[in-house]
């Protein structure tokens, strides 16, 4: 990295965490200031918060390399969130504002018991305090690599800088940083964008791109097939994907602290709403730019693999150094073959010859055989001579074309976009984190404490979650790549929260006693399907979702006679 673009990267970072910590210097003085920000958010601020929440450094890092690997296809996974957005405003923002709550697990303690309150607050808080690890790790990881410092130094540096606006301004802090986040995220990926298109070869164009990516099959934006076993096609998206959306957006204290903070039930539900028409197309975007890069390293030489600290590792050992050096001249000549290949292929879609485009196909087939050829060879070694290495490859495709196509000072543009998405999306984690803490297990255990007192817990807490943070990602060992690694995660908790709230909200005769029970079985069945099956992970939204709402109906008719009084929703438990 030039000078350039350290000044870019840390003028930037420095601005909004400098400005964010200034703005809101005084709005932690009442615990609706600090855990809320006092309820003024406006619809904008509410939906650019929550998309900074939702787009971590994962997002940037690792969606552009399963678009390379992948393809489109990914983009099924957010179909339902839309109609998720429309359903959580409609059903649960009116409940969440009348109530006057602070978290989502509030609410079930006047449905339920405060038994059940604190399970939903203690899976919330293990799902998110891993996740927000997860966030952490993915730069870290990316950074330590490229400057060569040790990672702990890393992920200490982002924790640490995280840690100290959140503890200074709570919620308010985390919303005014976030609008400036976002503002990088969206400028830093139109600009990636832009030059992926301007370094093409003359002749190919956007059009022209889109052409040679179809192809090669990645713009398989849509898979009507329907097959379980499958993570991303149109019916996990619309059944897997709504449940998951529904549950993180209407049952994660990360994301409902963000739209509590309305200043009006009409204001949260816009910013939902706001999130609904954006986050599609914001993920199409960013998958575009994947298939972009797939497109230009077509044309230009691709490494022998993008996972450098891989590559090294083996590299080191003399056992594998020759043919690891083989293996790159095999791959540079390929390049060259590959780029002749396709401006040949370019040139025949250019005349509508049918002739002309079979036989150019046909010639670039071949090479796409022996490319894949190469390949295989690669990672066999690569696994063979690092076999510990974790780290998978699409992690490191976008930043690859970062550092070693972009001019100087947009290397520090986009770093700071990815610095900027881990900040935004752990320092709302790590603000929810503090808020359930405070208010879900230390206020109902002490019911005497003061204002200021459970401010000043909320600030440890804000510490202490930041430092467990920091201490998972030191040790984070991924599931296949990043942005798989942390909707596997959710997945494995949201089924079962969302059937408890679904149990809260429309079937009044359920009661606590069923609904807990529901909800501890229902969790266990799904971490048990999870090890035992090759079910795919957007599924378990829906099958612990379906679990508890069932398991709660059968134990309550079990355990009650038909006799029974339901409760009306907020009404407190007689038998607690």
């Amino acid at each position: 990295m030039s000078l350039l673009d350290w000044l870019v990267l840390g003028g930037t970072l420095l601005f909004i965490v400098g400005y964010g910590t200034w703005r809101t210097r005084t709005a932690g003085r009442t615990l609706d200031g600090y855990l809320l920000g006092g309820r003024q958010a406006s619809w904008w601020a509410i939906g650019l918060s929550i998309i900074a929440t939702q787009a971590s450094a994962i997002t940037f890092l690792s969606t552009p390399g399963q678009a390379y690997a992948d393809g489109m296809r990914f983009i099924q996974f957010y179909f339902g969130l839309p109609v998720a957005m429309v359903l959580i405003a409609i059903f649960a923002v009116p409940i969440f504002h009348r109530l006057q709550v602070f978290t989502a697990y509030e609410y079930l303690e006047g449905r339920f018991d405060r038994r059940t309150r604190t399970l939903a607050a203690v899976l919330f808080l293990v799902q998110r305090g891993l996740s927000n690890g997860l966030s952490l790790y993915a730069p870290a990881l990316v950074l330590s690599a490229l400057l060569g410092w040790d990672i702990s130094l890393t992920v200490w540096l982002i924790g640490g800088l995280m840690i100290l606006y959140t503890v200074t301004g709570g919620s308010r802090a985390v919303a005014v940083t976030q609008q400036f986040q976002v503002g990088v995220i969206f400028t830093g990926m139109v600009v990636a964008g832009y030059l992926l298109v301007h370094y093409l070869p003359a002749g190919v164009g956007f059009t022209e791109a889109m052409q040679l990516a179809g192809h090669q099959g990645k713009l398989n934006l849509v898979d009507f097939h329907f097959d379980p076993a499958d993570r991303y096609n149109f019916w996990s998206g619309m059944t897997g994907g709504l449940f998951l959306a529904l549950s993180y957006f209407g049952t994660d204290q990360s994301q409902v602290q963000r739209y509590l903070a309305g200043r009006s039930q009409r204001e949260s539900r816009l910013g939902l709403l706001m999130n609904g028409l954006v986050k599609v197309p914001m993920q199409f975007g960013i998958l575009l730019i994947g298939v972009l890069l797939f497109v230009f390293y077509q044309f230009n030489p691709a490494p022998l693999t993008f996972n450098r600290p891989v590559l090294d590792e083996a590299a080191r050992n003399p056992a594998y150094a020759p043919a690891l050096r083989q293996l790159q001249t095999d791959q540079a000549q390929l390049a060259t073959a590959r780029a002749v290949a396709t401006r040949q292929l370019a040139r025949a879609y250019a005349t509508h010859n049918p002739e002309q485009i079979a036989a150019a196909e046909t010639h670039r087939q071949a090479v796409d055989a022996a490319a894949q050829g190469l390949r295989s060879r690669t990672q066999a070694l690569l696994k063979e001579a690092a076999p510990e290495a974790k780290a998978q490859e699409a992690d490191f495709v976008f930043i690859t074309f970062v550092l070693h196509y972009l001019p100087r000072g947009l290397v520090g543009l986009l770093l700071a976009v990815v610095l900027s998405a881990a900040m935004g999306s752990a320092a709302g984690g790590l603000n929810a984190l503090a808020s359930t803490t405070v208010v879900d297990l230390y206020r109902p255990a002490y019911p005497h404490a003061d204002e200021a007192g459970c401010v000043r817990v909320s600030r440890w807490a804000t510490v202490g979650w930041g430092v467990l943070g920091i201490g998972f990602a030191l040790f984070a060992a991924r599931l296949e790549n990043l942005i798989q690694a942390v909707n596997i995660l959710g997945s494995l908790f949201y089924g079962a929260m969302l059937g408890l709230f679904m149990v809260a909200f429309f079937l009044p005769k359920i009661q606590a006693k069923a609904a807990f029970w529901a909800t501890v079985v229902g969790q266990a069945a799904v971490l048990a399907l999870f090890n035992t099956t090759d079910i795919g992970y957007l599924w378990f939204n829906m099958i612990g979702c379906g679990l508890v709402i069932g398991l709660a109906v059968v134990i309550q008719r079990v355990a009650s006679p038909p006799s029974s009084h339901s409760r009306i929703e907020g009404e407190p438990d007689a038998s607690r």
